[in-house]
This record gives C-alpha cells, structure tokens and sequence, in this order.
C-alpha cells in the first residue's frame, strides 16, 4: 500500500488476531445428511462479455442478496440482472489524471458499493506521465455511478506476491517476505500476518473464513505439490493435504470453515476435511487441469471449472457428478455459487456464464 501501507494499524490487527483466536463452531462435524440431497438441474441462464476475478473467488462479483452480478470488462462494469439473466446497469467507472483504465474485478461490498482493482497509465499531463500504476483499490457508488473514496494504490514498490481479494473474509491480500498483509477496503485498516519460517513466496493461498487457518500452495522452490497447513494464531506449519500429482492450482474453504477443496493440474479435485487435514474424497471427470473449485454456501455442493471448457457440479456427500455444464468455448478459469445458492456464475478470460438451479433429475 502506499499511505496506509507504511502505518500498520494495532487495531485492525488486534482484531485479524482476534479472529484467528476463535474456534470454529463445527470444526470436528460432517456436513452431511443421513438422506441423499434433493437432485438438481442447473440451466443456462445467460452469458455476456467480460470476465470475473481471474485469479482468486468470483463469489464476491454476487450482490449480497444474489439478484445481481457485477462483471468486469475493460474500462466499464456490466451489472447482470441474475433472475432475469439481461443487462441492469452498465457503470463506467472514471479516476482523475488516470487513463486507459482496466477494471481487473469488481466485488460487491454492500448492495450499491463495489470494490472495484484494476490499473492504467497515468495522464500525461500530470508528474510521472505516461507511466502504468500499480493495482488501483477503489469504491464505486452502483447507484449515483461515482467514486465514493480516495483511489489507493495496491503494492506500491514492487516485490510483492500476487495480491488477491478475499470474498469472505473482506480483505485484499498482499504477501511480501513472509509477512501476509490484510487490507480493509471500508475502513481502510491495514493488519499483518507474519509467517518467519516462510522464507520463500507462495502463487496460491488461502485464508479460512474462521481465520483459523491459511493454506499455501506453489511456494517457489519447493517440489511438492501438496498444499501447507498454517495455524494462524501460533504463525507455524502444522500439516499438509496429501496425495496430489500436480499442481495445486486453486484450494478454498467451505464456508464453515470445516473442509477444503483442492483443484489440481492433475485433472482431479479433492477434498479435504479441517482440522484433521485427512482426505474424504476424490472427484474424477475433468479432461486436463482443473482451475478451480468452490462449495455452495450450506456445503453440500462443489462447483469445478477446468481447461476442457466444462463446469461441474458434485456431491459434497457421496462425490457424485451431479451436472456437467458445457456452454463455454473456453476454459473455464473461475467459477462460484452465488450467496444464495440458487445460481452460479463461471468465468473464461472474455465470456461470463450464469446458470439457476431447477429441483429434477432422478
């Protein structure tokens, strides 16, 4: 960060470690039914030109109540009415003395305000014209379509890792030297995490939504491509999720924090139990590497997204293949349910896909 990035606030951080303290309320307890869940149909709903977050959960590009998704398209954010599955609203965010701006992603963070992270090249006639800016964080008002606070510059002067924005637990993420820096983009608060015996980056991590747990994965140097367990509150390694024979390239938590899902370079998704760290399932079907991989809100269900341009919906109970959905012509890179659970929402680099859950099947 550039302003709040020098001056870490103790209470922001008092309050990340407070978190970190708590014990997740079902930590030791499956999620499942002594019944089969209801089967589902989940039917196309609408495609439009953009993209959601590349690189880390769409989840939050749903409104808190699911009625909109806000998608990402160069210069301009296109708000999708999800019922309806057309266009609501089309915002074009502007940032003085800033042009050719590209929106990376937006994230709901009230039902009228989005964070909005993208870059572009400073105007020339101002100082340091002509030059591109690093990662611009800023709100934008879906309602009056204006900025609603000062633009603050992400990673200013380099060397960080990649900086991600965490749905679920509200924070930009940025990692540098082994120190986890998270940002609150309402308060504008800063809390840090420091890890001593990560002396080497990670591409992929993960924080649970409990803040018990951080989960690293690609960390430069390492052959193995079996995800790291971090205590958070004790700072220290703990364990690991075993058996993959790829690269890990996307893990997440369920919303109560009690299981993880892998999607790995190996065409399989897997899934984890927490804090126990054991593998329950693994799920087969993708062709080539899978990008992806998300639970529904109540955990019954993951949602994948891989190379061979499909999205798949399984039981979290049994590891059944629920659906198939095949209406990209792309990879499929991201991929989340929305808050409700009614829709989920899938993203190649230029196409976004909506499909709505329907009771049938067998």
């Amino acid at each position: 960060m550039t302003k709040s990035f020098n001056n870490l606030l103790l209470p922001a951080l008092c309050l990340l470690l407070s978190a970190f303290c708590l014990s997740p309320a079902y930590a030791q307890v499956e999620s499942v039914e002594s019944t089969a869940p209801t089967h589902y149909l989940w039917v196309s709903h609408g495609r439009i030109e953009g993209h959601l977050a590349l690189r880390y959960s769409p989840a939050g590009a749903f409104s808190p109540d699911s009625s909109m998704l806000a998608v990402a398209g160069q210069d301009k954010v296109v708000l999708m009415a999800v019922r309806e599955g057309g266009i609501r609203k089309v915002l074009k965010p502007r940032i003085t003395d800033i042009t050719d701006l590209n929106i990376q992603s937006a994230n709901f963070l009230a039902m009228n305000q989005l964070l909005l992270l993208g870059n572009g090249v400073i105007s020339a006639k101002t100082k340091g014209g002509g030059r591109s800016t690093p990662l611009l964080a800023f709100l934008w008002d879906a309602v009056e379509d204006r900025l609603s606070q000062d633009v603050e510059a992400v990673g200013g002067g380099g060397g960080y890792g990649p900086i991600l924005y965490f749905p679920h637990i509200r924070s930009v993420v940025l990692y540098k030297a082994s120190n986890f820096d998270l940002w609150d983009p309402r308060s504008r608060r800063m809390g840090r995490l420091t890890i001593p015996d990560l002396t080497q980056a990670p591409n992929v991590f993960a924080f649970s939504p409990d803040g018990h747990w951080l989960l690293l994965a690609q960390i430069a140097m390492s052959s193995n491509p079996d995800p790291v367990v971090v205590e958070a509150k004790q700072r220290r390694f703990v364990d690991s999720l075993r058996g993959h024979e790829g690269t890990v390239l996307d893990v997440s938590f369920s919303r109560d924090s009690t299981k993880v899902a892998t999607a790995c370079e190996d065409g399989k998704v897997r899934i984890f139990s927490a804090p126990e760290w054991k593998l329950l399932r693994t799920l087969t079907g993708h062709h080539g590497p899978v990008h992806w991989a998300e639970f529904s809100p109540d955990g019954k269900w993951l949602v994948s997204a891989g190379e061979d341009k499909t999205a798949r919906v399984w039981s979290v109970e049994d590891g059944k293949l629920q659906q198939t959905l095949e209406d990209s012509k792309d990879p499929l890179l991201t991929v989340s349910f929305s808050p409700d659970g009614e829709s989920i929402a899938a993203s190649s680099e230029k196409t976004v896909f909506l499909w709505q859950r329907m009771a049938g099947g067998p």
